[in-house]
């Protein structure tokens, strides 16, 4: 049977934005979610939000797979929300992370997006890989990594965990105006555009986008692209 994948998105510490912010994210999800349906069609996207903060989303062609799950986490990192009345220390943890994000590359037995249907071992896979390391309402959050990559081939599991692991150093350390310029250069903008649309210089945005680590990026996300199956 041919593998499909799926992407399941975790929105970390999110109970603790306030009852605005959390309306804010849902409805910039959801246009998101819209702006992926259109930019991936040829490829088979079918996205959805559950409960306003988690998304799971399905494609026919696992090749951009990583390329759309960091285009959600980029984009999750590069929001500025209203700031709430009252600190929570759990706030941070959705400053730093952003989002938990899963891809699973593997059969997908029982797919109907036209239907709302999404079931099989992809789903099962990338949906277990978050619930595994479930933040909400625990007193200590731990947050060691927030990318991970299954499949039912241990090998090509190991390979692309190496990788997201590297992704995952690189964009911890990235703004969230570095995180905008990245979104827009895995959309395929080039600087110039980026820099109409930011309302920046395109000098502003060479510097982000080099002190981003947009190179290395850029070549994990082709090489998964030219590799996966």
């Amino acid at each position: 049977m041919k593998n499909r994948a799926t992407i399941s998105c975790d929105i970390v510490s999110s109970t603790a934005l306030s009852a605005e912010s959390r309306d804010i994210l849902t409805t910039k999800l959801r246009g998101l979610v819209k702006k992926l349906t259109k930019h991936f069609e040829k490829e088979g996207f079918y996205g959805r939000i559950l409960k306003g903060d988690y998304i799971e989303c399905a494609l026919e062609e696992p090749d951009v797979a990583l390329r759309v799950a960091l285009l959600i986490k980029t984009f999750v990192r590069s929001l500025e929300l209203p700031k709430p009345k009252y600190e929570n220390k759990r706030l941070k943890y959705f400053k730093e992370h952003g989002v938990r994000i899963a891809i699973a590359v593997a059969p997908l037995e029982n797919y109907q997006p036209v239907k709302g249907v999404m079931d099989g071992e992809a789903i099962y896979l990338s949906g277990r890989a978050l619930n595994r390391k479930d933040t909400y309402d625990k007193q200590k959050v731990i947050i060691k990594k927030t990318l991970y990559f299954l499949s039912s081939d241990q090998a090509l599991e190991d390979l692309y965990e190496t990788i997201l692991e590297m992704l995952d150093v690189i964009l911890a350390r990235c703004s969230a105006k570095q995180c905008e310029v990245v979104f827009h250069k895995l959309l395929n903008k080039s600087e110039v555009e980026i820099a109409k649309i930011l309302k920046k210089n395109q000098s502003t945005i060479n510097q982000h986008s080099t002190a981003a680590g947009w190179n290395a990026i850029y070549r994990a996300v082709s090489y998964f692209e030219e590799n996966i199956h």
